[in-house]
């Protein structure tokens, strides 16, 4: 995708120059270097959703309904374009295309990383949301796949490991936005240009992820 430290410079040069917000070189770094989609997403206060719905089941936790998508490759000037008709918006990231996600508590995420680290396995960036989970990037698919492949590593119920897949039709709030006004999200393992661009294969953590989940609620 041409994506290059170079433009990495580019990017944060050119907010400096021209005054851009730290939001569209967030943006423009989400779809410019590592090729995800983005969309500007709701805020909460006090409970109270953006969106203007009184019934809002997700408050600050769901992309705007009337938003754009903006799209993988939108170049920084794109993306102020783009981003001056919702400012204030949380960067949303759609999960399904570049990317799926496995989603466990952000204690088991944490042991979890640090096995996987240990053990030299691939790993994509990983998220921490203010209400304590945590997101691994995977390899796109690996959501209609996890039954599947937990049943194949013996466990036959995932809802009773605290662990989920996040496939076509989800989205996921990126670091550094605010989520539900709960406080911002984290990184707990940034993208790198190694593997933004390439996730790894859900079965390579999955055994992990799952043993590690499976304990933690154990101690619970």
């Amino acid at each position: 995708m041409g994506f290059t430290i170079g433009g990495i410079r580019e990017i944060r040069s050119g907010t400096r120059r021209r005054g851009r917000s730290s939001d569209c070189t967030t943006v423009a770094e989400f779809t410019g270097l590592w090729g995800w989609d983005v969309v500007p997403g709701a805020r909460a206060a006090a409970g109270v959703c953006s969106c203007g719905r009184a019934d809002c089941a997700a408050p600050g936790a769901h992309p705007l309904d009337f938003a754009p998508q903006v799209p993988a490759g939108s170049t920084l000037d794109e993306v102020s374009k783009a981003w001056s008709e919702f400012p204030g918006a949380a960067v949303m990231l759609p999960v399904g295309q570049a990317f799926d996600a496995i989603e466990v508590s952000e204690a088991a995420g944490r042991r979890a990383l640090v096995r996987l680290e240990r053990m030299g396995l691939p790993l994509g960036p990983v998220t921490a949301t203010p209400d304590g989970r945590a997101h691994f990037f995977v390899a796109p698919g690996a959501a209609a796949e996890l039954p599947r492949l937990l049943y194949r590593m013996g466990w036959d119920d995932p809802s009773a490991l605290d662990l989920r897949g996040l496939g076509p039709g989800a989205s996921i709030t990126a670091p550094p936005s605010d989520r539900g006004g709960l406080g911002p999200v984290r990184w707990l393992r940034p993208p790198a240009l190694d593997s933004a661009t390439r996730p790894p294969a859900a079965r390579l953590l999955l055994g992990t992820l799952a043993y590690v989940a499976h304990r933690s609620r154990a101690r619970a």
